[in-house]
């Protein structure tokens, strides 16, 4: 991984983000398949769309 997934990842955990999001930017930024249709929340999909672009703009509004 790249140091941005690493900095990005610390700075997720360090502000209290959602843990569904967290997983779903970590999975998409890896580019991982989604979780099974019955697993995916609003939250996780969110995330994989935001990780899927690399975007950070919007982790801020899934705060747990």
């Amino acid at each position: 991984m790249d140091q941005a997934y690493y900095d990005t990842v610390s700075k997720m955990e360090s502000e209290g983000i959602n843990a569904e999001y967290m997983d779903g930017w970590m999975s998409g930024y890896m580019q991982n398949p989604l979780r099974e249709e019955q697993r995916i929340t609003d939250e996780y999909q969110a995330g994989y769309d935001d990780g899927t672009e690399k975007n950070t703009d919007n982790m801020s509004a899934h705060k747990a």
